[in-house]
């Protein structure tokens, strides 16, 4: 199975993929920021966030192919989910879409270890304002209010073992 979970920058998708991971047996988690690191040379509006998600994607198959979970996290417009959706399509495996959208004063606050920089902020309103939170594919849940721990939980319960 995949996991994707989408959602901007501090709404909690890498401490959420991280619980998760230890409640599903045998899951790993590509996070594309990662893969990012390969190429810090590249201009990330030229093609380096292009890349690093397909790129993600692919490892992503490899996984499923070898038997693992997936947990895939990453802020995906509507093209790069047509895109990586065409990838996993060869996985077949079930493909669950996440996206947490918590409110924007909540995600805009320090949560946890992270201290947004000014840039971070604008970056988060800038994916707000024009209804990226909210997309047309997969669940939105509103973890304004909940614990990652809860987020977990409520992912959970939407998946099918």
């Amino acid at each position: 199975m995949i996991i994707i979970i989408n959602g901007s920058r501090n709404s909690g998708k890498t401490t959420v993929a991280k619980i998760l991971q230890k409640k599903i047996p045998n899951t790993a988690h590509v996070e594309v920021d990662s893969l990012r690191d390969f190429i810090d040379w590249m201009d990330g509006e030229v093609g380096a966030y292009t890349l690093s998600i397909e790129n993600a994607a692919l490892i992503t198959n490899n996984f499923v192919t070898h038997g693992l979970n997936v947990i895939f996290t990453y802020l995906l417009e509507n093209t790069d989910y047509q895109n990586i959706i065409k990838i996993f399509g060869s996985a077949g495996t079930k493909i669950y879409v996440f996206t947490l959208n918590p409110d924007l004063n909540v995600v805009l606050t320090n949560r946890g270890n992270r201290e947004l920089s000014s840039k971070e902020q604008e970056r988060i309103r800038y994916h707000y304002k024009p209804g990226t939170n909210k997309p047309s594919f997969g669940q939105i849940i509103d973890n304004t209010k909940q614990t990652p721990e809860e987020t977990a939980n409520t992912i959970i319960a939407k998946l099918s073992f």
